[in-house]
């Protein structure tokens, strides 16, 4: 006979040990600040240097003022997949640049 009651695959201990070794790791992570403020830095130089107006201003809208694709798309009278593509580009860009910044 089949057993329908759902079994996780991790036992009581498993997920215990698991959370502990979190919690060690919050608490043994080293500051992170001074790398962070140098990625922040390094994110505006890219997309100044980086990008292409229409990139700029694709990302300004999705990211600085939260617009969704359809929403971009119909301010910019522009198709939905040119928007998602100019997107994608745009941070594809930005990850070359910032790969070997950190």
């Amino acid at each position: 006979m089949r057993n329908t009651r759902y079994e996780s695959p991790f036992d009581t201990r498993a997920s215990e040990w698991i959370g502990d070794l979190t919690v060690w790791t919050r608490q043994n992570a080293g500051d992170n600040s001074e790398r962070l403020e140098r990625l922040r830095r390094n994110l505006r130089q890219a997309r100044e240097r980086e990008l292409t107006p229409r990139q700029r201003q694709v990302l300004d809208l999705y990211y600085d003022r939260g617009m969704t694709i359809p929403r971009i798309a119909e301010e910019l009278g522009l198709n939905r997949s040119t928007v998602s593509r100019t997107l994608r580009r745009a941070r594809d860009r930005l990850f070359r640049y910032l790969r070997y910044a950190l």
